[in-house]
């Protein structure tokens, strides 16, 4: 796409309020520049906006803030949004493909493919309810999966904060602009996410998030994922309406139970009960749920035994200290270890030769990828 024809695109997407469809198709049939000219042109409040608008302005601070923005047609456009075009049985207010999306982060959207799953449920959630939702996202990411929410409170955030505890991947998708991440409370855990991860918004800097945006936001999470989990949701929730987009999208939908005693156990324990979701209790669960349909990749781990099942408590102590992803020195092994650095370095042998773990050739050593 050339790069006026870029630029026609982001002003779309600064105008129109995203979740009206009808957009997204037009610029497949007509293109950018022809919708962009036709908008200009109408005696309408969008029209009046686009009139007003300067978008070489919001391209500048786009890549000031290290923002980019994609499009389809961009290569790093993840083909799974376009899905959202034939989707039906959700308002068609809140539907369709996004215009464009702007991004921020280290992991290329693309990136996702089958690799994502979706974790969402209630922002008041339980203490049952945000432990659940940690160590799911933390198994999940630890097996190579992304995990992806909302940024919110309660439920989203425990995912989040599970999969970076494990130096996993996560995704938080917004419904305001990137320069204004909401909520505060949720500030550093967002701005992590934004720096080390990726965050997605369809809205422009200076956008403010409204309620309307959040449902419009959800159809994003259920596109960008090869499943949803809802973990906690009242028989109201925003969650709901996630879940409907991923039925809508045909993606598989799993659901944690709760206590029976409970409000928020009402939507998962109705989603099981009508056989709209799989029950699951672990990322074991969910792996084994769908890598059989070649959603997922499989787990790295065998389900039904640990790798550490054989492990003397040195070897297990060493082990357990690697971060997922990210390879440690034998000083740093050994102080997370508490062990001696002569003894970690045996151990450190004994664990290479099991082919747990291997050298770098650096002095630092990583847990050893999962043979292909």
């Amino acid at each position: 796409m050339r790069n006026d024809e870029a630029l026609d695109v982001m002003a779309l997407a600064c105008v129109l309020e995203p979740g009206q469809g009808q957009w997204a198709l037009a610029v497949e049939v007509e293109g950018a520049g022809a919708v962009w000219q036709r908008l200009l042109a109408e005696d309408t409040p969008v029209g009046e906006r686009a009139r007003r608008l300067d978008v070489s302005v919001v391209a500048r601070e786009t890549a000031a803030r290290g923002f980019r923005f994609v499009h389809r047609g961009s290569d790093e456009w993840l083909s799974g949004l376009d899905d959202l075009d034939g989707a039906r049985g959700v308002a068609d207010i809140h539907g369709g493909s996004p215009v464009g999306l702007w991004l921020a982060g280290r992991l290329r959207l693309d990136e996702l493919g089958a690799s994502g799953v979706a974790i969402v449920g209630a922002r008041a959630a339980t203490e049952y309810g945000v432990t659940a939702a940690s160590e799911l996202a933390a198994g999940l990411a630890e097996a190579g999966t992304v995990v992806i929410s909302g940024g919110a409170y309660g439920i989203d955030a425990a995912a989040h904060r599970g999969a970076l505890a494990v130096d996993g991947a996560t995704v938080a998708v917004m419904a305001c602009g990137l320069d204004g991440l909401y909520p505060s409370g949720n500030d550093a855990l967002l701005r992590r996410i934004r720096s080390e991860h990726l965050v997605v918004s369809e809205y422009p800097p200076g956008s403010r998030p409204a309620r309307h945006r959040f449902l419009t936001r959800n159809r994003l999470i259920a596109a960008l994922s090869s499943a949803t989990v809802i973990v906690e949701a009242a028989s109201r929730s925003g969650a709901k309406n996630t879940v409907a987009w991923a039925q809508a999208l045909g993606r598989p939908v799993l659901a944690i139970p709760g206590p029976v005693t409970s409000a928020l156990s009402v939507t998962p324990h109705r989603l099981i009960r009508d056989a709209e979701a799989a029950l699951v209790t672990s990322a074991a669960d969910v792996l084994a749920e769908l890598g059989p349909l070649g959603v997922l990749q499989p787990p790295l781990v065998d389900p039904h035994g640990r790798p550490t099942d054989d492990l003397d408590p040195a070897e297990l102590a060493v082990r357990e200290a690697f971060p997922a992803r990210r390879p440690l020195s034998v000083d740093e092994l050994a102080l997370l270890a508490g062990v001696a650095i002569g003894e970690c370095l045996g151990v450190l042998s004994s664990l290479s030769a099991r082919g747990q773990v291997e050298p770098l050739g650096d002095g630092r050593w990583r847990l050893a990828k999962a043979p292909t």
